[in-house]
């Protein structure tokens, strides 16, 4: 095995397959490379053997070394954009609170008429909620089985089994519709009802008038 001039036992008898120096001038026909001291082509250090010592080099063969990657210098990553979600709009939760109306049921009381007005009358707050909402009094023997449910007590003679419905309106609205009940349904006290069959909106704050006394208020109240 044969020494080069830095000391390098080589296998190869060229050029030394340790640092790359010729290993004997003389001895073989030197392949065609840069002149001596050529700055390489690549980073332009001067030649010292047959690989450049900046680049690696190849003077030989006349090209640069595949691109290697250096397991101490850091890789750097194009950061990836990451699509940040638009938030969704708040929603309001409604509700209809339900009571006993003293006024309502004494400007409606006809002379001859025997109802009387409850002496007690807790009030109730059912949530509005999904697609539609019933308003009336159970029934097994019909069937019915509303999610308002004003059977009491105290029982209102004035409300139908299905009396009015809550219908969900886009941007999270209400309005309602008389199902064609007895006594038919007011808005705020109007004189009038409501057209049976017809959605008619509600706002925030409107008191619906169904029966001889009941009163339903909505609210809106900010969702949690």
């Amino acid at each position: 095995m044969a020494s080069c001039p830095a000391g390098h036992d080589s296998a190869a008898d060229d050029y030394c397959d340790i640092c790359g120096l010729l290993m004997g001038a003389g001895e073989k026909p030197t392949p065609a490379a840069e002149p001596a001291g050529a700055p390489c082509p690549v980073c332009g250090e001067p030649q010292t053997g047959r690989f450049c010592e900046g680049c690696s080099y190849d003077f030989v063969a006349g090209s640069a070394p595949a691109a290697t990657v250096s397991l101490l210098a850091p890789t750097v990553v194009a950061p990836v954009a990451v699509p940040v979600p638009v938030p969704l709009p708040v929603q309001s939760a409604w509700t209809a609170t339900v009571s006993a109306d003293r006024e309502y049921f004494d400007s409606m009381r006809a002379e001859d008429d025997d109802v009387e007005f409850p002496a007690y009358c807790p009030e109730r707050v059912f949530a509005l909620a999904g697609r539609q909402v019933r308003v009336g009094r159970f029934s097994a023997s019909k069937g019915i089985d509303p999610e308002i449910d004003l059977t009491g007590p105290p029982q209102d003679p004035g409300i139908s089994h299905l009396h009015v419905l809550f219908v969900a309106q886009p941007e999270n609205r209400w309005a309602i519709i008389d199902l064609g009940s007895t006594n038919g349904t007011r808005v705020n006290a109007a004189a009038d009802p409501i057209p049976r069959g017809q959605a008619v909106p509600v706002c925030p704050g409107d008191r619906i008038h169904l029966g001889a006394w009941t009163t339903l208020t909505v609210k809106q109240d900010p969702a949690s």
